[in-house]
């Protein structure tokens, strides 16, 4: 599977900063200072229908992670999933009455064209739950044959217990656990099973539905969590720099792909930091495919909305804030981006070196890019108030806002 044409990142005078970030297993900062490579791994989308804000929003945080990263003069190692056989994508299929392999496709065309407009740093591998499954199924055999799974009727499950790390990414209580399980594709109250928390690594084949070949695990399809862990620990390895997604995914979803991890190599952890983007609501509730209270990018985008002003919606919240998608905070970013446009148009402005400054400093600090916008808010104003004789400003602003926030002015 091929991502999206990636946009150049101008290159900027000076160094970058380290990054320090929100670790939601420890739940304190942690500065990531990689090697010359930095390693991470983000959560892609289930393609059964169009990029909500709640989807940019998480992808445009880690696009910033990326672009600190890149300013520090490191390469980036980024790997993303797509996962493209799960029930949601089936039950859309059938009450559809299309074929899933070409809704998947065509919601994984639309994805990325929607991650073009917005300027979105691909991914050097996008990687498919479909195509990765050859290389899942001797995964769920290890554990199985290692005592870390069992099976059940057919179906393979992961045992928790075999991970004596585990409920160290989200560090919640089990009653918690137990009910975001049933609620986001879990099975709790299946009888049979060891630990009501034990999820399915494999899916014994079910009639109407799509399977694979299982080698001694029997035609089937892999559980959601050891998807992106075979295609993490392929890509990747352990201890990569960032696993990240949206919140709603710390459970059960990086809980278990890093218990899964942690039994397969017997290494710990397997990210070095758990980063979680805060939910997107409209009307005051979370922005969700279930519930339909979605505004899509490209519906955006085909009412003309510019992409950039999009882009300056969703930096203005803090990545790991919960906040809600208005009207208002559309207008606010289309009037910020004509402003900056304004001020970037002059033959020469105010001097922009500390304003460069500032803005690495911002995304250095947790990627506070609200906090990066203020500063170029008062560049801005300054400079159409009072103006400046530095020719070079007007270039390095709009380079620096490129290459550190993504926005093309």
């Amino acid at each position: 599977m091929h991502a999206w044409p990636a946009s150049e990142v101008p290159a900027l005078p000076g160094k970058g900063r380290d990054l320090r970030i929100h670790d939601t297993a420890t739940g304190g900062r942690v500065t990531l200072a990689p090697g010359p490579v930095a390693r991470i791994y983000v959560c892609g989308i289930t393609p059964y229908d169009a990029t909500h804000m709640g989807h940019a929003a998480t992808y445009n945080a880690f696009d910033l992670v990326q672009r600190v990263w890149l300013d520090t003069k490191r390469q980036v190692h980024y790997v993303q999933n797509v996962t493209d056989v799960d029930d949601p994508l089936l039950e859309r299929a059938i009450r559809d009455g299309i074929d899933w392999v070409g809704l998947a496709e065509r919601e994984t065309a639309l994805f990325r064209e929607d991650m073009t407009a917005l300027r979105m740093l691909p991914p050097q591998h996008y990687i498919g739950a479909v195509e990765a499954i050859p290389g899942i199924v001797p995964l769920v055999e290890r554990l199985r044959d290692s005592g870390a799974a069992y099976e059940l009727d057919g179906d393979v499950y992961f045992s928790v217990e075999a991970d004596p790390h585990f409920g160290q990414v989200s560090n919640y209580g089990t009653e918690l656990m137990r009910h975001l399980s049933a609620e986001r594709g879990g099975d709790p109250d299946r009888p049979g099973k060891k630990n009501p928390l034990d999820p399915m690594l494999w899916m014994a084949a079910r009639e109407g539905e799509p399977s694979w070949d299982g080698g001694s695990l029997g035609p089937g399809r892999p559980g959601w969590h050891i998807e992106c862990v075979a295609i993490a620990l392929d890509h990747l390895g352990m201890g990569f720099d960032v696993q990240g997604g949206g919140s709603d995914l710390i459970f059960p979803h990086h809980e278990m792909g890093a218990s899964h991890a942690q039994a397969l190599t017997g290494e710990f952890p397997m990210a070095r930091a758990y980063v979680h983007a805060g939910m997107v609501a409209l009307d005051g509730e979370k922005m969700s495919k279930s519930k339909g209270n979605l505004v899509f990018v490209s519906a955006l985008r085909r009412d003309g909305v510019d992409p950039a002003a999009i882009r300056l919606a969703l930096l203005s919240h803090h990545y790991r804030a919960d906040w809600e998608w208005t009207d208002q905070v559309l207008q606010d970013a289309v009037d910020r981006l004509e402003r900056w446009r304004a001020a970037v148009s002059r033959p020469d402005g105010l001097p922009a070196d500390a304003l460069v400054e500032e803005i690495r400093d911002a995304l250095a600090d947790d990627l506070d890019a609200p906090a990066a916008l203020a500063a170029v808010d008062r560049w801005v104003a300054a400079q159409t108030a009072e103006g400046g004789t530095d020719e070079s400003a007007p270039g390095l602003v709009s380079r620096s806002v490129d290459a550190l926030l993504g926005v093309a002015l």
